[in-house]
């Protein structure tokens, strides 16, 4: 349980910053976005109208020089044997019907940065604790037996720190392939979701699994392990020498039981703390990934940037609108990370973080 110290320091510390606030709103808002995405999502991200292309979002227009056929009293113009064109300016309008617009295939934006949420948060989620759970273990383990043992795992973590992040997660997503892990979504299969967009209207046909893509969930928990191995050694490295630990191991006590009893409870503030942090830094990496093509997965905020890039000068907001989505949800989490380290732990000043 939480202790009534803590939650009089976290509400201390929300009640003083702002930041703080904003900060969990945004949290709060991507995660009820991503959880609730078949029943809030005004289409199915992957269903594709070429009528209804390139559509602006809600405020702007674009203009459009095309080469058409010429027209005269209803026929085609002939001259010299050839059909004579003309340059034509073309208008097109936002639609409510869009309001963030569509992309180059036609497909609602908006609805793709909804169900883009799911994988970003997926990831965050399953990658951090993957992470958390491997560095936490070496990092107790380094710390508390120290000597070589703490030599060659710490010097294994500098060597991981020696590759830049992303060049090795290309490498890892290289070598093993773009393995994804289907599941049904609970609340399409249970037909709850279809008949509340029946009952108000909306379209149904909302994808009926939630892809999950593995292979970028390990990799990323490898490349980030080793900030959480550096925290935990070093909370190990100072409780060790504490009186209640000393009289436990006195009294006989395995070590095993020692960290899970002892260790591990009086170290996890500023874990939870780095934690925090490094769903941002994840959510990033998966952004990049999908980016350059590594993730396999269709959906994702990353991968419609990469879409997009094509249609810079002529359709900006297909780009754009997931660029923000990523830039929102980072400092969304970046804020709630701050907010928990001034409450919880003052002193580890974020490391690791984005």
């Amino acid at each position: 349980m939480i202790s009534e110290r803590t939650l009089r320091n976290l509400r201390r510390e929300l009640r003083r910053s702002l930041l703080a606030k904003i900060g969990i709103v945004i949290v709060i808002f991507i995660l009820l976005m991503a959880v609730f995405a078949p029943f809030i999502s005004p289409y199915s991200p992957g269903k594709q109208n070429l009528d209804e292309a390139r559509l602006p979002p809600l405020g702007f227009s674009t203009k459009e020089t095309k080469e058409v056929t010429k027209m005269e009293n209803g026929s085609v113009v002939i001259e010299g044997g050839e059909v004579v064109t003309e340059e034509q300016t073309v208008y097109t309008n936002a639609t409510v019907a869009h309001p963030l617009g569509t992309d180059g295939n036609g497909r609602d934006i908006l609805s793709r940065i909804i169900y883009g949420a799911r994988t970003s948060i997926l990831v965050g989620v399953f990658g951090t604790s993957l992470a958390a759970l491997i560095g936490v273990l070496v990092g107790l383990t380094a710390g508390f037996y120290r000597g070589r043992v703490d030599d060659v795992l710490m010097r294994s973590a500098d060597i991981m720190l020696a590759f830049p992040s992303l060049v090795l997660a290309i490498a890892l997503v290289g070598v093993w392939g773009q393995a994804q892990a289907p599941f049904p979504d609970p609340f399409v299969v249970t037909g709850l979701a279809p008949a509340f967009r029946s009952a108000l209207g909306f379209t149904t046909g909302m994808p009926d699994t939630v892809v999950l893509p593995g292979t970028v969930i390990v990799v990323v928990a490898l490349v980030n392990w080793v900030w959480f191995a550096r925290v935990a050694r070093g909370e190990a490295l100072s409780i060790r020498e504490e009186e209640y630990v000393k009289a436990a191991r006195a009294l006989g006590a395995s070590d095993g039981w020692t960290v899970l009893r002892h260790v591990l409870p009086n170290a996890i503030t500023p874990i939870l703390v780095l934690a925090t942090i490094q769903v941002a830094a994840i959510i990033l990496l998966e952004s990049a990934l999908s980016f350059l093509g590594f993730s396999g997965a269709d959906v994702s905020w990353g991968f419609d940037i990469a879409l997009g890039r094509q249609y810079q000068s002529t359709a900006w907001w297909i780009s754009t609108i997931p660029g923000l989505a990523i830039v929102i949800t980072v400092v969304g989490l970046n804020l709630l990370g701050d907010w928990l380290r001034d409450a919880l732990d003052p002193g580890i000043e974020g490391e690791g973080g984005v």
